[in-house]
This record gives structure tokens, C-alpha cells and sequence, in this order.
């Protein structure tokens, strides 16, 4: 299809070329038209020619214009609509796109003889009633072929004006032999002028390289500013034709910028004297209705000295007069100046300074500005108004902090500055901090001279943590009850990944009469070894990335709660009664980061050290503590507390321990797949070492029992307010001995001795355990309270020496009953048992 629509467009072609062809060798028309140039500067009318044709014959009309030497010919089509429907893209020329009556253009003939139509390049075939875009010629001639097969073609079916121009606008310098369009523009012969395309504002040709060397003198610069620049766009890259400005005498310079389609307000300027513009078009047989560029250039000494910018840390961006590009160093610093410093600065100039800091996957940036000198005139330009929406009449800074030059949004800055420090301490301006890593700034100078200015910049890491920041540029964040009661804080750059080797902390301290609670909206913090053992976490299970909380006492000391990564979201935390606050931490290693978190403090009022339930436990040798409401499903906080806390300390008596069993437990969360993050048990059974951290359901099989390592054990409870409940737990707590064996141990449980008699009571001390009384519980007197031991002793006692030996021997040979499973491993990392002294 391809081959043979190029085919018949070839025919259509040749067709109309040896009509064309014809024609000159004076197979005349009756209506061909000639308009020749007398050497004046004429200019006229043409329109079609009323033409009968009753057998639909073939017919052709030639409009041919030629200029006198020195001159050109523009033509304008006024009226047009050759009738016909083409297809798509008919109007720019396609092939074949008319079939019985069209117009061919030819603007690029050297001149009428035969040959040179024959060769001529082909400007387009048009119909429909979109007319084509005017024409100059390229040399002298232009023709326009009409071609019709129908029986009537009345006057009014195209008409247009043409005018002969002088040619010499379009020398632009000196030509270059043996080039079509290019040319030398020394400055020495011409410090400014017009820069046009071949056949401006005429559709420009095809097939066509025009370069364009400007030369200055010694000391002066080259500015280039496109009045009108309209070229073909085939894409962002400009793979077409374009327009390709050099920083210097020819193409191996600097490239400022290669530049297609539509262009608006385009100011180019050079480095030193020296400047190269070329113009490069396809040769390609598509019609295209582009009317290329119209410029004007300058040579001049006045223009911005750029000695400014190379002096200092600062690179000029290349094509503009005076702007500069300043990259950090990491966390470097520099100053940025106005032109010309140290001497004034020039009026009417406008420079742009854009200071970015780094931002990468393991950098995040922002800028600090801090002037040392600024005097900006204030005065109001004779005949002038003063603006309304403006405190500066005359030259100004301006100063973007939010990145608003990427949007070209330079009418939203962040300051607009000018005038001068009037005596008092505070500086003028005051330092400015980029939100981000870009900081931009736009000077512009005005009619008035002034002392300007000069700036330091400082790159700063910017971790995007609210709060109040290290003033040593740390990761280091403090929240204070008095200046905020209630907020949140993240990971570095939430919800961008964090960056690698990074240490943060984030300080909560609370007043001697609050407490702080902190609850984890998200987490997820990098664990490539994730494979904790349920409830827990520390060393051996986060080596990679970790995030480690503490409460911490007025006196400096601190109590560890966990450590905690992978997906396993640490539960609420609060400070106990008495605690100056909690410290969390986040340490990252060199691999790879993750997500990081986001979390919430609130700062309330400090509640009893039992919190809003639980208490203190002891005198008895075993019993349960529950959840609240439990066995009905407990609840989340009153509306507005941030939390619910039930704190529960069990003791037992000198030399024992306590073995605690969970014989039902369900809580909001999963310990190894998402954490605690709505409610948690918090269990402190060893010493040292910090909580068993506690949620998700416990199937019927699952053995939860832990024994102490000392006489006591402290249960917390936390639930945010953001659970929404569930069915709650139950905890046996056991006063137990260690170390017995034998007839000394009739009832052992996980390598400790329960109370005698404890199979009484009706509660399962020992996971898996049946909590069915033995025969001999019913021909005694109840035990396991608080009165069994004190029943026994007197029992003992009233008997004298014989009956107290008969008892205890009795006592000795209880049944033994087989030891459960071994509990989990031991916590690996040491911290004290409850709260710090000045806590409790």
C-alpha cells in the first residue's frame, strides 16, 4: 500500500511538472497570468479566471510572479476554497490529496527556464477551503499552478495580493561563498541588526543549512533575542528541523540550546564575542506550513561582566547574561553576589541565581541564606506609580523557597525584597530556609543604581522531621509538653524511603505532672534476616536496621522497652508516672532502606502508677489477672485520651519466683506479620532485660508461659485509640520454687515446683495442664488462698513435734505430675526489671 501511494502521488507530480513544463515552452493558456517586477517596489491583486468547460476537460492556469534582480515576491492568499473534500492533511499538502481541482506552489525557482521547473523543489498541493500559508520566494520566482476538470470555475475561487520586497533584509551579513543562506556578522560593520530565516515570514524551504557567525571585539558579549520563531516540532529532541545556537566560532563549541516548534520570549546571550546560529531543514517531500524565525542581535561591552560568577563556587548557566547555577558539595558553603561586585550594580538587569542542594536516594537537602550586605534602591522611577501589590517600585530581590521555578511560577515567590538595613540589631533581611533542596532567586536591578548585596548559602541535610531540629545539623528532634501537646514525627524523609547509614533521635520530654504517650501509624524498617520468635524482638532478630525506644528519668537514666523492625510495629508506648519522658531511636546501616515510620505523641496528665487499672499483687501463693471486662471483649479509650493503661505488679515472697500462663489470650495485631500497633501486653519477667511484647490470638494448643527470674513481675496493658477490641486475656500468675527435685518437688512445671495443692484451685498454673481437681481436694479444706499456708501451719503446730513430723512427711509425698515443655530462650539484651527509681 505504502509503495504504491507513493507511486501515484509521483504520478500526480510529474503530471503537473509537465504541465508546468508545457507552459514554458509556450504551450500558452488563455489563462495563465504573469505579474513582472519593474524594479519598483509594486504590489497587486490576482484571483482566479471564469472558466466554461461543459466536457470537463483537463485545464491549468499559471500564475507566475517574478522580482527584479535585488528583489523577492511575497504572495498572500486572501480567499481560498477549491472545491473537493480532501483526506486528513490535505491542507498541508499531502499526496495525492485533490482529485479534479487543486494548486501546486513552487517559491524556491532560481528563475523560468524549463529545467529549472523541472528541478524546482515542490512547495505543496492544496484545495479545500483552508488557504496556504504566504510565500517568499526564495529567489526571484514564484508560480502557482491551478489545475481543474470541472465545468465551471467562477473568479471568486481563489484570490490573494502580491508585493516585490527588497531582498537585501535578508543578507543579514556578509555571505559566505558558495552557501546558500549563511553569513558572517562582524560587529565591526554592523553592531546590530535583523536576523531572519530564508524566506521569513514566508513559509521557510526544505532541504536547507544555514550558519550565521557572529564576531565581536575583544571585551564585548552577543545578545540574541526571537521576535517570532515558528519551526516545524517533531518531538522535544527536535529530530526535524531546528534552530542550534553554539557558545562560540563554530559547531564544536558549547551548545546553548537546540530549539523547534513555537518558542516565546527566547533571549539567548554568549559568553565572550563569538556566537554560531544554525538553521538545518529536512529534505523531505512533506509539506510543511512553518514560517521559521525573525531575531535581533547585539554586540556590546555593557552587557554583565561574568567574572562574578567564575570568581566564586558558582558555574553560569550558558545563554543567559547573567545567570548562575550553584550545586552543593555536601553540606558545603559559599556566598552569591550581585553583578558587578564589588562596585554597584548595573541598572536594568535581571539575573537569576538557582541553589540546589542534593537530593538523591541517600542525600535530602536544604538551604540556609544569611545576607551580609543589602542596599536595593527604594526610589520610585520618575513618571511612574507606585505598585500596588509591590514594596518595591524600582529594582527588587526575590526569593523562591519552594521550588516554584520548576513550574515557572516566578509570581508566587517566597520574599521580594529591597531597601537597606536602618540601624538596629536585627538584620535585614532575616535568614531565609529553603522548604526542599531548591532555593532561587531573582535580581532585578531597576533604573537606579545601588550597593546591592552579598549572601552566604549554606547546604544543610534535611531529614523532613517536624520538630525542633539539633542546631548542629544533626538528626536529633526534641518535643517538649510546653510547646506542643499533642503532634507527630517520622522517619527521614517520610514517606520517601529513609536515607542508609543514619542515626536519629527523637526526645519526648514530658513536665513532672504528664505522662507521654506515643502510637505507630506506620512501619517498616528494613530486616533481611526477619525471624522473630513471636513477641521477640532486639539483637538477635534486628542487625540491620532497628528503631529502640526508652523510658527515661529525670536523672539521666533509662529503662530499655525493645527493639523493633521488619513489619512488626512496636505497640503504644507511655512514660511512667514520675519519668522525665521516652527516647526513640532510629539507626540505618549501609544496605538498603525501606519506608521508615510515622507516629503520634500526646502529652496528658500523669495518672496513678497502676494507670486506669490493675494494682498491686502479693500475700498469695497463686491467682489471675485479666483484661478489662474480660471474658467480654475489652474497650478502646474514652473519646479524646490517647490511651487506656492497666499497670499489674505481682510479687512474690523472698526466694521464689513466678511462673505465669496465659490460658487465653486475644489482641489486636500479629506479632510477626504487623506488630502491636492498637494494643499490647507488655510483660517484664526477666531480670535484667526489657518487656515480652504481646498481641494476636493464642490458639488452644499454643503454650504462652514464662517464668521469672526474680520475685516480681510487672504487667502493662496499653490500648490506643485506635482499637477497636477484642476479646481480651487471662494470665495465672504462680509462686514457684527452683531447684527442687524429688520428693521436694511433688508438682513441677517448666523446671519450677508449684505451691501443694495448687491443682485445687481450679486454675491452670501450667500450660497444658487440665484444670480438673484431683480426688484429694475434696476431703481437705480449700487451698491456694491466702489462708492455706497459715491452715497448715496451725494444723502442724496443734499436734506437737509428732503430728508436725506426720504432716510434713504427708506434705512430701504428694504425687509428682510430668514438667511441661521448656519455655522460649531468654531475652539477649539487659535492662532493669520495671521502671527507673525515680519512677515507681
Amino acid at each position: 500500500m505504502a509503495a504504491a501511494h507513493w507511486l501515484n502521488s509521483l504520478g500526480y507530480l510529474s503530471l503537473s511538472l509537465l504541465c508546468l513544463l508545457a507552459t514554458t515552452l509556450q504551450v500558452t493558456s488563455e489563462c495563465d497570468r504573469t505579474f513582472v517586477s519593474r524594479g519598483g517596489f509594486s504590489n497587486g491583486t490576482y484571483h482566479a479566471s471564469e472558466l466554461l468547460n461543459p466536457s470537463n476537460h483537463s485545464r491549468q492556469c499559471l500564475y507566475t510572479f517574478l522580482a527584479a534582480p535585488g528583489q523577492r515576491v511575497l504572495v498572500d492568499f486572501r480567499t481560498f476554497d477549491l472545491r473537493g473534500k480532501p483526506p486528513d492533511g490535505a491542507a498541508v499538502g499531502e499526496l495525492p490529496a485533490c482529485m479534479h481541482e487543486y494548486m501546486d506552489i513552487y517559491s524556491e525557482m532560481v528563475s523560468l527556464e524549463a529545467g529549472e521547473l523541472v528541478n524546482s523543489a515542490f512547495g505543496g498541493r492544496f484545495c479545500g477551503p483552508i488557504p496556504p500559508r504566504r510565500r517568499v520566494s526564495l529567489h526571484r520566482a514564484v508560480a502557482l499552478a491551478f489545475f481543474t476538470d470541472l465545468t465551471y470555475t467562477p473568479p471568486t475561487l481563489f484570490a490573494g495580493t502580491y508585493r516585490f520586497i527588497n531582498a537585501s533584509e535578508y543578507e543579514v551579513g556578509t555571505p559566505i561563498p558558495n552557501t546558500l543562506c549563511s553569513f558572517v556578522i562582524e560587529a565591526s560593520k554592523r553592531k546590530t541588526g535583523l536576523l531572519l530565516s530564508p524566506t521569513y515570514p514566508g513559509v521557510y524551504p526544505k532541504d536547507v543549512v544555514c550558519n550565521y557567525q557572529f564576531k565581536g571585539q575583544p571585551g564585548q558579549r552577543i545578545r540574541l533575542e526571537f521576535r517570532d520563531f515558528d519551526l516545524f516540532f517533531g518531538g522535544p529532541h527536535c529530530p526535524f528541523d531546528w534552530v542550534r545556537v553554539y557558545d562560540g566560532p563554530d559547531n564544536s563549541s558549547a551548545i546553548i540550546g537546540t530549539y523547534c516548534g513555537q518558542q516565546r520570549n527566547l533571549v539567548l546571550y554568549s559568553s565572550d564575542e563569538r556566537l554560531l546560529v544554525t538553521f538545518y531543514t529536512l529534505p523531505r517531500s512533506a509539506n510543511t506550513q512553518n514560517r521559521g524565525f525573525k531575531g535581533i542581535f547585539e554586540f556590546s561591552e555593557s552587557f554583565v561582566k561574568l567574572d562574578f560568577i567564575s570568581k566564586h563556587d558558582a558555574e553560569h548557566i550558558r545563554g543567559s547574561e547573567c545567570d548562575q547555577k550553584i550545586l552543593s558539595k555536601k553540606e558545603s558553603t559559599g556566598f552569591v553576589y550581585h553583578p558587578n561586585y564589588p562596585f554597584p550594580y548595573i541598572p536594568k538587569v535581571v539575573c537569576r541565581y538557582f541553589i540546589y542542594g542534593m537530593q538523591d536516594s541517600q542525600n535530602l537537602e536544604r538551604v540556609r541564606l544569611q545576607f551580609q550586605n543589602f542596599s536595593i534602591s527604594k526610589i520610585i522611577p520618575k513618571g511612574e506609580s507606585p505598585k500596588a501589590d509591590s514594596a518595591c517600585p524600582d529594582g527588587y530581590l526575590k526569593v523562591y523557597l519552594r521550588g516554584q521555578e520548576a513550574t515557572d511560577s516566578y509570581d508566587k515567590h517566597d520574599a521580594e525584597l529591597c531597601g537597606e538595613q536602618e540601624g538596629g540589631l536585627t538584620p535585614y533581611p532575616p535568614p531565609l530556609l529553603s522548604d526542599g533542596p531548591r532555593l532561587v532567586m531573582v535580581f532585578s536591578s531597576g533604573d537606579y543604581q545601588g550597593r546591592g548585596f552579598k549572601a552566604k548559602y549554606t547546604f544543610e541535610t534535611e531529614y523532613r522531621v517536624p520538630g525542633t531540629a539539633a542546631p548542629d545539623g544533626e538528626c536529633a528532634f526534641t518535643y517538649r509538653s510546653e510547646a506542643k501537646k499533642r503532634g507527630e514525627f517520622n522517619s527521614p524523609r517520610y514517606p520517601s524511603n529513609y536515607p542508609s547509614r543514619t542515626n536519629c533521635t527523637y526526645t519526648l520530654v514530658a513536665t513532672p505532672n504528664e505522662q507521654v504517650t506515643v502510637v505507630f501509624d506506620h512501619f517498616k524498617v528494613r530486616a533481611d534476616s526477619w525471624n522473630a520468635t513471636a513477641g521477640l524482638y532486639g539483637g538477635a532478630t534486628c542487625m540491620e536496621d532497628w528503631v529502640e525506644a526508652w523510658w527515661t528519668g529525670r536523672e539521666g537514666s533509662r529503662v530499655p522497652l525493645g527493639r523493633w523492625c521488619g513489619p512488626a510495629t512496636p505497640g503504644p508506648l507511655q512514660s511512667p508516672r514520675g519519668a522525665l519522658g521516652l527516647l526513640i531511636a532510629l539507626h540505618t546501616d549501609y544496605e538498603s532502606v525501606a519506608s521508615g515510620f510515622k507516629a503520634r505523641y500526646v502529652f496528658e496528665p500523669a495518672k496513678s502508677i497502676f494507670g486506669d487499672c490493675g494494682g498491686n499483687v502479693s500475700g498469695s501463693s497463686w491467682g489471675a489477672v485479666t483484661s478489662p471486662r474480660y471474658p467480654l471483649p475489652y474497650e478502646p479509650p474514652s473519646r479524646g485520651a490517647a490511651s487506656r493503661v492497666c499497670n499489674w505488679f505481682i510479687t512474690a515472697r523472698p526466694g521464689r519466683r513466678l511462673l505465669i500462663n496465659f490460658d487465653h489470650f486475644a489482641v489486636e495485631g500479629h506479632l510477626t506479620e504487623r506488630g502491636c500497633p492498637a494494643a499490647v501486653l507488655r510483660l517484664w519477667y526477666e531480670s535484667p532485660g526489657p518487656p515480652l511484647e504481646l498481641c494476636g490470638e493464642k490458639a488452644p494448643a499454643d503454650r504462652w508461659q514464662y517464668l521469672s527470674t526474680s520475685n516480681s513481675i510487672r504487667l502493662s496493658f496499653i490500648i490506643a485509640d485506635k482499637s477497636v477490641g477484642a476479646g481480651g486475656w487471662r494470665a495465672v500468675w504462680t509462686e514457684v520454687t527452683v531447684g527442687g527435685t524429688g520428693e521436694s518437688c511433688p508438682a513441677a512445671c517448666g523446671g519450677a515446683c508449684l505451691p501443694d495443692r495448687a491443682a485445687c484451685s481450679g486454675l491452670q498454673h501450667c500450660a497444658g495442664q487440665s484444670t480438673a481437681k484431683p480426688d484429694y481436694c475434696e476431703s481437705a479444706s480449700p487451698s491456694g488462698g491466702p489462708g492455706s499456708a497459715a491452715w497448715w501451719v496451725a494444723g502442724c503446730a496443734g499436734g506437737g513435734v509428732a503430728t508436725l513430723a506426720a504432716c510434713w512427711r504427708r506434705r512430701r509425698r504428694a504425687p509428682r505430675r510430668p514438667p511441661p515443655p521448656p519455655r522460649p530462650p531468654p531475652r539477649p539484651l539487659a535492662a532493669r526489671l520495671a521502671a527507673p527509681p525515680d519512677t515507681v
